[in-house]
C-alpha cells in the first residue's frame, strides 16, 4: 500500500488533529461514536474523515504485531554506500514482511522492522543483504519483549475521558486459529481497516452476519489492532528519533514500563545486542528532543544512550510513504 504524504505546510487544524487522534485510538471507530465523544455533529465528522482519508493524509490499517509468537521480530540497522540508501530502503519496503522502514539522518543508514519466520530471515540476512553490493554492514537485534508499539500511541489531542470512551475493549482470549475466511477478512482490513461490514461481506462473499461474528472473534483475540498512519509533522512533531539505550538488567522492566507510558514515546522494545532497550520518540523540534533526553531519560537508570534521528519514513505499519518526508 502506498500513501501520498501531506505537504507539511498544510497544517491540520485542531478538529482534524482530534479526529486523527480518535482514529489512532480505534481505527474502526464508527463515525457516530466519534461525533458523540468529540461533541461535534456526525455530518461534520463524516465530511472531515472523508477528506482526511480520501486525500491519503491518513491511512488506517491493521497493526503488525511484534508480539506474535508465530514470527520472529527483528530490528535491522543497515549501513550502505552513500548514494544507495534509497535503493536499499525501497527494496526492504517492497517486502511484505517488513512493515517499518526509515532512512536515518546522514544518508548512510536504513532502519527496518522485520516480522518473519526463520527461513525468510536467514535468506534475507545471510543471502540477500550480503549479496547486495550497496550494503556495508548489518546489525540485527531480536525483539525480546514489546512494552509498547506504534499501535498503542496516540497524539494526545483528546482528554483522558474521551480516550477511555473511544478505546476498544481489551482482548479477552488468546489469538484464535484462523481459517480461509478469517485470513481474507484480515487481508482486506490490512489494506483498509475502516472497511464496513457490508463492504467486507461483498468482497469476501460471506453473509454480513457472518462477517460481524468473525470480526468480533478476531477482535476478542487481539487481531484487529489498528494503526492510523499520518505525517507526524501535521500533528506538530517534526522530529522522530530512535533511542538505543543500555539499562542494567535488573531495571530493564521498570525503565521500559516508564518509557512506554510517556506520551511522546511511540514504541519501546527490549532487544538483543549492545543496547538492550530501544525507544522511538516524537518531538516538536531538536530542542524538545534535548529536553526529553535530559528530563525524561536523565532520572532513569540508563548507563548509555545513542540517539539516531529519522530523516525520512519510507514505510509505516505496512503503508509505503511515497512523497519524501524531509526534516
Amino acid at each position: 500500500m502506498d500513501l501520498e504524504t501531506a505537504d507539511p505546510d498544510d497544517r491540520l487544524d485542531e478538529l482534524d488533529r482530534r479526529l486523527v487522534c480518535a482514529l489512532q485510538i480505534d481505527g474502526r471507530a464508527e463515525t457516530g461514536r466519534i461525533a458523540e465523544v468529540l461533541g461535534v455533529s456526525a455530518r461534520t465528522v463524516t465530511r472531515r474523515l472523508a477528506r482526511l482519508l480520501g486525500s491519503g493524509t491518513v491511512t488506517v490499517v491493521l497493526m503488525p504485531d511484534v508480539r506474535d509468537r508465530a514470527v520472529g521480530a527483528l530490528l535491522l540497522r543497515v549501513r550502505v554506500l552513500r548514494g544507495k540508501v534509497e535503493t536499499v530502503a525501497h527494496a526492504l519496503a517492497a517486502r511484505p514482511d517488513v512493515p517499518f522502514v526509515d532512512i536515518m539522518l546522514g544518508g548512510s543508514e536504513v532502519s527496518a522492522v522485520v516480522l518473519t519466520d526463520a527461513g525468510s530471515r536467514d535468506r534475507l540476512l545471510y543471502g540477500q543483504l550480503p549479496a547486495t553490493g550497496a550494503v556495508l554492514e548489518t546489525d540485527v537485534h531480536a525483539v525480546l519483549h514489546a512494552f509498547a508499539d506504534a499501535g498503542h500511541w496516540h497524539s494526545g489531542h483528546l482528554a483522558p475521558e474521551q480516550v477511555a470512551a473511544l478505546a476498544p475493549p481489551a482482548p479477552t482470549t488468546a489469538a484464535p486459529a484462523t481459517d480461509a475466511l478469517d485470513r481474507s477478512l484480515l487481508d482486506l482490513l490490512g489494506r483498509d481497516a475502516r472497511r464496513s461490514h457490508a463492504s467486507l461481506a461483498a468482497a469476501s462473499g460471506a453473509p454480513e452476519s457472518t462477517v460481524r461474528r468473525r470480526l468480533h472473534r478476531l477482535a476478542a483475540g487481539g487481531l484487529l489492532r489498528t494503526h492510523a498512519t499520518v505525517d507526524p509533522r501535521l500533528l506538530g512533531m517534526a522530529v522522530d528519533a530512535n533511542l538505543w539505550l543500555d539499562v542494567p538488567p535488573g531495571r530493564l522492566a521498570e525503565v521500559g514500563g516508564v518509557l512506554a507510558g510517556h506520551p511522546q514515546v511511540h514504541g519501546v522494545l527490549a532487544t538483543s545486542g549492545p543496547a538492550n532497550l530501544m525507544a522511538t520518540v516524537f518531538c516538536e523540534d531538536h530542542a524538545a528532543l534535548f529536553r526529553f533526553t535530559t528530563d525524561v531519560l536523565g532520572p532513569l537508570d540508563i548507563t548509555r544512550a545513542e540517539t539516531a534521528i529519522v530523516a525520512r519514513a519510507v514505510k509505516r505499519a505496512g503503508v509505503r510513504l511515497v512523497a519524501p518526508i524531509r526534516r
